[in-house]
């Protein structure tokens, strides 16, 4: 048996730049078979010969805009007809910054459409397949500004906490098997999605920025670590540790059949 039988095949999308395309050099260095998809079919042919000439893997392309309903169909149907896939990349995502007023609702629409939705469903599909073989793992990227909003990101801060949440909720729903998920939460990190938001790269501290090569590697060594969230640029882990104990502390004193002293003066 191969190293990439034994590794089996991983799916990334929004595989044809930036995080994903790392993602898919540093999979298939440790010996994963890849599935790359994304909407930009130059970028992701120039991504996958690369990544077959230089790691001799198997890789295929699916070109795939994940708003489009039969485009999303084609991924999703990808985990009921291959069984050789035991890995998710669901780094698809996009991001229009700017006030609520000035947004377009089609850019509202895209980016809870790609955040969310088609996050959403990959993420189930992927998960049906590796509760059946009790094997496999899903990584989402979230981001910490789903833990913050900023004025201008109101739409994709709120896309971001969902994320957070949901992949939350897989995560208890699979503690006690082998499958895993991983929550990955990346800061400001240098890729096109900031010019294609409408802020460019220039109008951020550099030392706010982090490559996005650094960023995975430091996602995959989380997962290495058997984190099931991973902050990449967060040196004091405790910092979260803390975050998480005030979250589960506000939300046992929210179980209350009586309200808060300080609202019965209305009565």
């Amino acid at each position: 048996m191969t190293m990439n039988d034994k590794k089996g095949t991983a799916v990334v999308t929004g595989a044809s730049a930036g995080i994903g395309k790392i993602y898919a050099r540093r999979l298939a260095k440790r010996g994963y078979d890849l599935v790359l998809v994304a909407r930009r079919e130059n970028l992701l042919d120039e991504v996958a010969s690369s990544v077959r000439a230089e790691f001799g893997v198997k890789v295929q392309t699916l070109v795939a805009d994940l708003a489009i309903a039969a485009d999303l169909d084609n991924v999703e149907n990808l985990f009921a007809s291959d069984d050789s896939i035991t890995l998710l990349v669901n780094n698809a995502g996009t991001s229009t910054l700017g006030s609520l007023t000035a947004v377009k609702q089609s850019e509202v629409d895209a980016m809870t459409g790609l955040n969310i939705g088609a996050l959403v469903r990959l993420s189930l599909a992927a998960l049906r397949k590796f509760n059946e073989k009790d094997s496999g793992t899903i990584i989402n990227i979230g981001s910490v500004l789903g833990f913050h909003t900023l004025p201008i990101s109101s739409i994709y801060s709120g896309t971001k906490g969902f994320v957070n949440n949901f992949t939350r909720g897989l995560q208890d729903e699979v503690a006690g098997t082998n499958v895993k998920v991983q929550l990955v939460l990346p800061a400001a990190t240098a890729t096109d999605i900031w010019e294609l938001s409408g802020v460019p790269l220039s109008a951020l501290d550099p030392t706010s920025v982090m490559e996005a090569e650094q960023m995975v590697d430091a996602a995959l060594a989380g997962l290495d670590q058997g984190e099931t969230i991973t902050l990449p640029s967060v040196e004091d882990v405790q910092l979260f540790a803390d975050y998480d104990a005030a979250r589960l502390k506000l939300l046992e004193a929210s179980q209350n059949g009586k309200s808060a002293s300080r609202y019965l003066s209305a009565r």
